[in-house]
């Protein structure tokens, strides 16, 4: 199915925005233990823009056994659909791949149920995607730091500096076995810290971070996760070494205990 009529008034009445894609799995299987990759195909990726990976979107999920027909509708007529922010990981023009990574949860809540259950042929709705987190390098020294759910911003943000770059990547994971091949610069420091209790809250990331010979020169951030730590670490960066927050890109992507929505919510109320 092609992407939906971005010109139904229906679909542009809520948000003035095209409609959602409807996309179509071809594979999906445990990256690592943690970790699911589901690829997507097809011609509904006709016309998706090149170099967005680390790009945000948004995914809407059916319910189980929904067929495609109505769910397709309800994208566009409502009642809306489970909603979840996710990152472009990979696209491949040439073949029309996109590849989107989502933590295992099991069937503890709707995007990680879909992706625990995706066989191909399966589909959802998709829609964006953004422009990347950091999209100009040049600094001398960069510090990347993430927890599971930011692996895929933080991994693209890594793949697409220039190779000449030096700095310290930090992965907080939740076994050793989630370790992944990453494409980073040979001048990333590359560490992977073991937090077996991602539900709790943890300073290893703030830890390690603190330990660091602070380098001489203009830094930059990709650092995203779980908010208690990233309020952490907004602090010790722009309050204690002074890093100009055009230079920092830090996120909180989840906090324990709340759901999405709830999130959302607390992020706009903070703001």
């Amino acid at each position: 199915m092609a992407e939906l009529n971005s010109t139904h008034p229906a679909a542009r009445a809520r948000t003035d925005r095209p409609a959602p894609r409807l996309l179509t799995v071809k594979r999906a299987w445990h990256l690592t233990p943690n970790m699911i990759r589901v690829t997507f195909s097809g011609p509904e990726l006709d016309g998706f823009p090149n170099g967005r990976e680390g790009g945000n979107c948004k995914l809407m999920f059916p319910e189980p056994n929904e067929a495609q027909q109505d769910f397709a509708a309800r994208l566009i007529q409502g009642p809306p659909p489970a909603r979840r922010t996710y990152t472009v990981r990979s696209y491949r023009a040439d073949v029309q791949e996109l590849d989107i990574d989502f933590v295992a949860h099991g069937d503890n809540g709707p995007a990680s149920r879909w992706a625990s259950h995706a066989q191909p042929g399966d589909f959802l709705g998709f829609a964006g995607p953004s422009t990347p987190k950091v999209t100009n390098f040049d600094a001398d020294w960069y510090l990347v730091a993430a927890d599971p759910s930011a692996l895929p911003v933080a991994a693209a943000t890594l793949e697409a500096m220039p190779r000449d770059a030096t700095g310290v990547a930090l992965f907080e994971m939740t076994s050793e076995e989630d370790r992944q091949q990453i494409d980073a610069p040979d001048g990333i420091a590359m560490h992977w810290l073991v937090d077996p209790e991602p539900s709790t809250p943890s300073t290893r990331q703030e830890d390690f971070i603190r330990s660091l010979d602070w380098p001489e020169g203009r830094v930059q951030t990709c650092i995203a996760g779980e908010s208690g730590v990233i309020r952490a670490l907004r602090a010790f960066l722009h309050q204690e070494k002074s890093l100009p927050r055009a230079d920092t890109y830090i996120s909180g992507y989840w906090k324990i205990g709340l759901v999405e929505d709830e999130h959302q919510a607390m992020k706009r109320a903070e703001a």
